[in-house]
């Protein structure tokens, strides 16, 4: 099989990687091979808001200071992307706000972003303010008159990439819009309906299932991979709409395998003769056993897919950490000899930008 460049993960070594098969055509796709972020065996964020140390966000949203920042940004399939850039913060620095001052198309911070991503805030757009609601969990953003000027056909894609970037933050659950000190209740071109706050149940990169009748459907998030112009992989989400299921993290996983719809543009990490043998939830754990009869014990096995894994599934369900079992065995080491014999989180930080 071809193999694939990634590209290059943030310095933060307490991220999650987990373990996959490398041999034959195993467990997991061997199209990507480098290692990523090593595992993380627990996380326990101790800065940002008061009361909130969950292992989901991206960064704190109040109050220390930060080396990178995770943004949304648009690759050149037109999918939403999570891209983490270098971005330093003072204590006095509110990571929401610069987070979205580096999403400004064309912007002061326009030099951080890959060539191949486009930021999408319309050009000459300013955050006027910033506050966050700790009641509520709700990041109120006001923004200037420029952020009505933007096509029409972008205006969804506007809103899931503001929405998916604050929510990455610990303690942001949903974010408020408004213009000029004017909160928006529809957006400003097509009227795309906000109706209060915006939370990641608005999905991201919409598409559905083969067949699914929309009012029947609910949606799980699952995490592809695409390539750059420069041949580096980088992961895609896509909020895909099924048929309801009894159980929503196996659904997930089914659909992960199975692999992407737009085959030409975004590549599984799975390959499809896994089997999903059995997947429970114990205190807060989603413990899932796969079977791949390709599996030969002891083998080191790659780390991107099942990035994958972690991710969607904890975006899929509300577990917070992800046990892996394949053929049986926990005892598993990755390709740069990190162990996976416990339970991991999802990572802070994804696609790391290659300077």
């Amino acid at each position: 099989m071809i193999q694939k460049k990634w590209i290059r993960r943030t310095a933060f070594v307490a991220l999650l990687a987990l373990p996959v098969l490398t041999a034959g055509c195993g467990l997991f796709s061997q199209q990507t091979s480098k290692s990523i972020d090593p595992p993380q065996q627990q996380v326990e964020q101790t800065d940002g808001i008061e009361g909130e140390n969950e292992p989901t966000g991206q960064a704190p949203a109040e109050g220390v200071t930060a080396s990178t920042l995770t943004v949304y940004l648009q690759d050149g399939n037109g999918y939403l992307a999570p891209v983490t850039v270098p971005a330093a913060l003072t204590a006095k620095e509110s990571a929401p706000q610069k987070a979205l001052e580096i999403m400004v198309d064309s912007g002061a911070y326009a030099s951080l972003l890959p060539e191949d991503f486009r930021a999408l805030i319309p050009q000459g757009t300013q955050v006027l303010s910033y506050e966050y609601d700790q009641e509520h969990k709700i990041a109120k953003i006001n923004l200037s008159e420029s952020f009505t000027n933007y096509p029409e056909q972008d205006e969804r894609a506007i809103v899931e990439a503001i929405t998916w970037t604050l929510t990455a933050m610990s303690g942001i659950e949903g974010v408020e819009l408004q213009v000029e000190g004017e909160r928006l209740e529809a957006m400003p071109v097509a009227g795309f309906p906000i109706q209060g706050e915006l939370t990641r149940t608005i999905g991201i990169n919409i598409e559905q299932a083969d067949g699914v009748s929309v009012a029947s459907s609910y949606p799980v998030t699952l995490y592809f991979s695409s390539e750059t112009l420069h041949e580096e992989e980088y992961y895609v989400p896509v909020t895909r709409l099924i048929e309801r299921s009894d159980s929503t993290a196996h659904a997930a996983l089914e659909q992960l395998i199975a692999g992407p719809l737009d085959k030409k543009k975004l590549t599984s990490v799975i390959l499809p003769d896994v089997e999903v043998t059995n997947i429970e939830e114990k205190d807060g754990v989603l413990v899932v056993d796969l079977q791949d009869d390709s599996y030969v014990t002891g083998l080191p096995i790659p780390s991107e897919m099942l990035q994958a894994v972690v991710l969607s599934l904890t975006e899929s369900t509300e577990a917070s950490q992800v046990q892996i079992r394949i053929n049986g065995e926990t005892n598993l080491v990755d390709d740069s000899n990190n162990s996976y014999s416990q339970p991991v989180g999802r990572p802070h930080h994804v696609n790391a930008l290659k300077s």
